[in-house]
């Protein structure tokens, strides 16, 4: 007799697992054990999970290497602040100064006849505005602001009916309005590192020429004021010409404040980045009304305005790079805090669904085995000899827990057939079998006890 003749059917009952993983028919091999479809969809999510698992390490490791040079420009741009800090905080006094200086002679030559064209005030036909942005992004919204403020003076000089030309000074600047043709732009001017009297110097001399040669008829200067390392103003301020009473107005006329700085120090504590406060007042010189001049006082005003509008265009850069350096500062350091609250989230994602990977996997080991323990195995013998009985003890040797139930096909054999096969099992110690510490229980029924009929 040939194991052809034998034919294993299998089917499982209702455990945790998916049912239908565990049904098959074997015709070849009846001591294999049931066998997973890849195609299952316990399969697929679990997949599908591992997908999810892999991602999600991809994506904690991008945020961890952008937290890593956040930090790292954030450092820099705090080492470079301060130096930018300083420089605008050491030349305000000598800024401050000189303009309260013009200011005195200006109110001192009132009743003299001078000509002095930088002071000579014209009807406003056109204007001249100097924009002074940065050279970098990822500083927040510094750049933005500022092109919105010069947005609106440019639309509030249309509205005016007044004509207007752009001196960009700074790559963000020239790179925003040669995207905008419709409007007019005389020159630009990269900005730099670190601000020098020379580049402020190219900017006043062409300020100058368009002024002297009556291009223009009012120069505004246009930039980021530095308040502190969390707050910075743009501002506009009139440049030319300087009004017969020497102020220096902004656009509404009202005078430029002058000192009372706040100087902010980054001190390093516990190895973090804090602040201190300091207030530094800057003392301007008392005049007395009475004066009397060396030398002609327009040699004297001809020698201090131009050094007049090299100090304010310096001080506009100076002020200008400290306002981008502490908004980058104040980005990075914002972009590291979400990086850190990001990476934070990813990870308890991470976690709970690993978490949940392994208990599903843990689910599938538990139901699979609670599925093999309660297999029933049906054997087909199409004759009942000692073959078959050989074979039938290689199954419950190698189906540890299950049920194994005889079915004997009543075309070929009879009720005294099962019976002789069930008192064979019993000398063969079949019903007795045990397979570690529980015993396998062991059934002969026939096909008409099956059908109603008496069984054995």
């Amino acid at each position: 007799m040939s194991c052809s003749n034998l034919t294993m059917l299998v089917s499982s009952k209702s455990s945790l697992s998916d049912p239908s993983a565990l049904s098959f028919r074997s015709a070849l091999n009846p001591f294999c054990l049931p066998t997973y479809n890849s195609t299952t969809p316990s399969s697929r999510s679990s997949s599908q999970i591992s997908c999810n698992l892999r991602e999600l390490r991809d994506r904690i490791g991008s945020v961890t290497n952008t937290q890593k040079i956040t930090e790292a420009m954030k450092l820099v741009a705090a080492a470079k602040v301060r130096r930018a800090q300083e420089a605008v905080v050491s030349g305000r006094p000598f800024s401050e100064t000189l303009v309260e200086v013009l200011y005195s002679l200006n109110e001192q030559l009132q009743n003299e006849d001078v000509d002095i064209p930088l002071t000579t005030v014209r009807p406003v036909k056109k204007v001249a505005l100097v924009v002074v942005t940065g050279d970098r992004g990822l500083c927040g919204g510094f750049n933005n602001q500022l092109l919105k403020k010069a947005e609106a003076r440019i639309a509030e000089l249309k509205s005016l009916g007044l004509q207007y030309t752009i001196i960009s000074v700074g790559k963000k600047g020239n790179t925003y309005f040669s995207r905008r043709p419709y409007i007019p732009v005389d020159k630009y001017l990269d900005g730099g590192n670190l601000p020098t009297t020379k580049e402020a110097q190219a900017i006043a001399d062409d300020v100058f020429s368009l002024f002297i040669s009556e291009e223009v008829d009012k120069v505004e200067l246009l930039y980021t004021k530095f308040v502190s390392l969390v707050k910075s103003d743009p501002v506009i301020h009139t440049l030319l010409p300087l009004s017969p009473k020497g102020e220096i107005c902004d656009i509404n006329g009202t005078c430029v404040d002058a000192a009372d700085d706040e100087l902010f120090r980054l001190t390093t504590k516990e190895g973090k980045l804090t602040v201190e406060r300091d207030v530094v007042r800057t003392k301007t010189i008392d005049f007395s009304p009475i004066i009397q001049f060396e030398q002609d006082p327009v040699q004297i005003l001809d020698a201090l305005l131009p050094l007049y509008l090299n100090s304010q265009i310096l001080r506009a850069l100076q002020e200008s790079l400290a306002s981008e350096l502490a908004a980058r500062m104040s980005a990075m350091s914002s972009a590291s805090d979400n990086a850190s609250d990001l990476k934070k989230a990813l990870s308890t994602q991470f976690n709970r669904r690993r978490q949940a990977k392994i208990t599903g996997e843990i689910l599938e080991i538990v139901a699979g085995a609670d599925a093999f323990h309660r297999l029933s195995i049906y054997i087909l013998f199409s004759r009942l000899d000692t073959w078959n009985l050989f074979l039938l003890l290689l199954i419950c040797q190698n189906s540890s827990g299950a049920v194994v139930q005889i079915r004997v096909n009543m075309s070929h054999s009879n009720v005294s057939q099962a019976r002789l096969m069930k008192s064979e099992i019993t000398e063969l110690n079949l019903s007795g079998l045990k397979m570690g510490n529980a015993p396998m229980p062991t059934t002969v029924v026939s096909e008409q006890a099956q059908n109603g009929g008496k069984g054995v």
